[in-house]
């Protein structure tokens, strides 16, 4: 073997288990800011050598289980899972919760005998972290009601494709203090960077997210600030961010909010308030003509398509990352 083979060979290895801090991605909180670098340098390279990686998981074994509707989640998830050369099970959960029919730690325990990991789309964030509890293989949070890491973990790689070094840079965050918001939090402070986030009066982030974000920030150095004034978070701006201001499970809400978040619409006249090199964010699905107009999202600083791409390489990074770590496969209580 040609020293060049050799280094190429050894480039694709994944970190070892002992680096990546993490047996499961409940919450941005279990990386911990080692955890996220090594996702996006494993992305990255990922991402400009896919063939390397063809066989990566070559005999490993996905279940999905969504209680909530998904594009993007769902097939980045299980494209990027065939890319390796593994293979997905979806089950279909929106017609009842994953926990109606029977317990979740007997769910937990049928599934680590068939299966190399468990990705959820959930309504309650409980069911993620009860199958993290009992089950010994992988859990992958892919949307909760308190926390997207996934999504989080795209934006940001997103970031440091466009930006490079995050630490001189500023997100804002225009909306509601949901799912995105707080895994933003968690995921900035993580990487010492700059956050303002405007919500209405009522709609901020949970607080518990609040304090530990900033906990996180006091180490890395990270800033993070709470407004209500969307056009004062804005103003100088490298990347301006919306969601939709209703999530899923918020229907009930929806003529309320529509009354409440009109002066937090991401429009013309409030990007300009960024600076001229600042891109434009959304997670999607968009609700063009409420939280953003289709002219800032078609606008060419739009990177709502980059981010839906970067789901792919950093969800593949994940899965090779717990996967193909050697992470031991032994429960909490000894099992193996």
């Amino acid at each position: 073997m040609s020293s060049q083979t050799l280094n190429m060979t050894q480039a694709v290895q994944p970190p070892a288990a002992a680096v990546f801090p993490c047996r499961d991605l409940v919450s941005i909180r279990d990386l911990g800011p080692s955890g996220v670098e090594a996702i996006f340098q494993l992305a990255g390279l990922m991402k400009s050598r896919p063939s390397d990686f063809r066989g990566a998981l070559a005999g490993k074994q996905m279940v999905m289980f969504f209680e909530k509707a998904s594009l993007r989640t769902r097939l980045t998830f299980e494209a990027g899972m065939a890319s390796m050369g593994g293979t997905t099970f979806f089950v279909d959960q929106t017609a009842g919760r994953l926990d109606a029919r029977e317990k979740l730690s007997d769910i937990a325990h049928n599934l680590e005998r068939w299966v190399d990991a468990i990705v959820l789309r959930t309504y309650s964030h409980t069911t993620v972290e009860g199958m993290a509890e009992h089950a010994c293989i992988p859990v992958i949070n892919a949307l909760s009601d308190l926390e997207h890491p996934c999504q989080a973990l795209a934006d940001y790689f997103t970031l440091v494709e466009r930006f490079g070094d995050l630490k001189n840079m500023c997100l804002a965050y225009v909306g509601d203090g949901n799912n995105v918001a707080h895994s933003l939090l968690l995921t900035n402070a993580s990487l010492g960077s700059r956050i303002r986030m405007a919500t209405p009066p009522g709609y901020g982030p949970d607080p518990k997210i609040v304090s530990d974000a900033r906990e996180i920030a006091a180490q890395s150095g990270a800033s993070i600030e709470l407004l209500t004034d969307p056009r004062e978070a804005v103003c100088g701006a490298d990347a301006v961010y919306t969601d939709a201001w209703v999530s899923m499970g918020h229907e009930h809400e929806t003529a309320e909010r529509e009354k409440i978040f009109p002066p937090y619409q991401v429009n013309e006249a409030l990007v300009a308030e960024a600076v001229p090199h600042a891109v434009f964010m959304h997670c999607m699905p968009a609700h063009r003509g409420l939280e953003i107009t289709d002219g800032v999202m078609d606008s060419i600083r739009s990177v709502v398509f980059d981010q839906a791409e970067s789901r792919l390489h950093v969800q593949k990074a994940i899965l090779l990352l717990l996967l193909g770590g050697g992470v031991s496969r032994v429960s909490r209580n000894g099992h193996v």
